[in-house]
């Protein structure tokens, strides 16, 4: 099978081999099992639509500034008259990316004072027309004293990445910052130790600026993965070139396993049996912000494209792509803007499993969250009516088998359940994993990534010198 590299150089039109739109109900019940929906809480009925889901709002947000003449005087105003100026961080920039290619439509820039308080406090946004989107995390941007000072009574800033104009904010509002409950309300705790916190609160600034976003040039990696870097109306023409009927999303920010294979292809079955004719899975992992000790996107992309060569996933019904977002590790919280976002994208199903987007606790010895109450949360979430959650069903390894399958309770004795930090330790270590539990081709990156850093510390212990 061809690589990556030949399968998703990303076209003018997108069309990739490897892997808008009208509301989507049904009308005969959805027959994936469910067992945490809440009784009552959210009553759906459902119906075959070969149309995809509408974004939230209505119409899909786009910022760029399309005109080529007018972008090149807005980068001049940017960078040769008086516009204050304001210096992204990477996290920034991330937020750009996403604001400006609609992943938080109907946002428009970053986050006011009244979007961001009723973000912290209703994980939602009422908009114009008295309708209510999800939006669950603060799309916010922290400015210093002297920033503030700077700006003054300005109504536009340019937004810069080092000494590049990328973005200019107008008809701004300047508003304190209030960082402890930015972090109670999205966390549920104040704890030290979160990583996000670390990374891009903490010695953040103690104002925000809010305002709307004129994009003034794509934003670009030089990574070599930008041409995986979908935006959601790519995606929304890819899934209509593929006739797609149904898409199903599944977020990871790990490698994936055949217990993940197992689950989608299976998903993908049950929908067929549901009525639909071509279903596709999107396929979709984290390339943001992630903390320290997980697996960097460049070698999750490289083990990924093993899992399509391997042919345990199907290029023909699968579309990868990168999810620009910053990873929070909020959990329940969090796990609602992922599935936000795949509306945007086109998805109206979303597939849920065990902790998403949780953490262990960062000083107590347990998790951070319940590993039921992010699916749970989706289920009564407001503004996420329109999707379909479908949870995990329990994967594990199948000793008589030798693969990984569903769990079987009548059973228990025959499984073995192989949890990520033991993933992590066998790859470590250079060792093998039970035959079945990943293709190959996808363990090897896992332990070349390990063998790298390991050499790579290795590297930084200075040699002894003799005396």
């Amino acid at each position: 099978m061809a690589s990556l590299s030949t399968l998703f150089t990303k076209p003018t039109t997108p069309c990739l081999p490897f892997p808008n739109p009208t509301r989507t109900y049904f009308n005969s019940p959805l027959k994936f099992p469910n067992p945490t929906r809440i009784p009552n809480t959210r009553i759906q009925s459902y119906k075959i639509s070969c149309a995809l889901i509408e974004p939230d709002g209505g119409k899909l947000v786009e910022l760029l500034v399309s005109d080529e003449g007018l972008r090149r005087e807005k980068k001049r105003e940017a960078t040769a008259t008086g516009m204050p100026r304001i210096k992204l961080s990477r996290i920034d920039v991330e937020w750009v990316h996403v604001i400006s290619e609609g992943w938080a439509s109907p946002l428009r820039g970053f986050m006011r004072e009244n979007e961001f308080l009723q973000t912290l406090h209703f994980n939602s946004l009422r908009l114009g027309d008295g309708s209510i989107v999800n939006m669950s995390v603060p799309i916010v941007l922290a400015i210093d004293d002297d920033a503030k000072a700077r700006i003054g009574d300005e109504r536009r800033v340019a937004l810069f990445d080092g000494d590049k104009p990328v973005a200019i904010l107008s008809d701004i509002e300047i508003y304190k910052h209030n960082k402890e409950e930015r972090i109670a309300r999205t966390w549920g705790t104040t704890a030290p130790g979160l990583p996000y916190v670390e990374e891009a609160i903490a010695n953040a600034g103690n104002w925000l600026i809010g305002g709307n976003l004129e994009l003034l040039e794509p934003i670009k990696y030089h990574d070599g993965l930008d041409r995986f870097r979908l935006s959601p109306a790519e995606l929304r023409s890819e899934f209509e070139r593929r006739n797609a009927d149904a898409v199903f999303a599944f977020q990871l920010r790990n490698p994936v396993h055949n217990g993940h294979a197992l689950l989608m292809t299976d998903t993908r079955r049950r929908l067929l049996e549901m009525g639909y004719k071509n279903p596709i899975l999107l396929l979709h992992p984290l390339g943001g912000y992630t903390k320290a000790d997980d697996v960097p996107l460049s070698w999750r992309m490289k083990q990924h494209e093993k899992v399509l060569e391997d042919g345990i996933l199907d290029p023909e019904t699968t579309v990868v792509s990168i999810f620009p977002s910053p990873m929070h590790y909020a959990g329940p919280t969090e796990v609602q803007w992922h599935a936000k976002a795949r509306i945007n994208a086109g998805a109206n199903f979303y597939i849920v499993g065990r902790d998403p987007a949780g953490m262990g606790h960062p000083v107590e010895k347990r998790d951070l969250y319940d590993p039921d109450h992010g699916k749970k949360v989706l289920s009564m979430a407001p503004g996420l009516e329109r999707l379909n959650i479908l949870p995990f069903k329990v994967a594990a390894y199948d000793k008589t088998q030798n693969k990984m399958a569903f769990f079987d309770p009548s059973r228990p004795q025959d499984f073995l359940f192989i949890s990520g930090t033991k993933m992590r330790t066998l790859a470590k270590n250079g060792e093998n994993p039970p035959d079945g539990f990943m293709c190959p081709g996808g363990w090897k990156v896992l332990v070349d990534y390990y063998e790298s850093l390991a050499q790579s510390e290795k590297a930084k212990i200075p040699e002894a010198v003799a005396v």
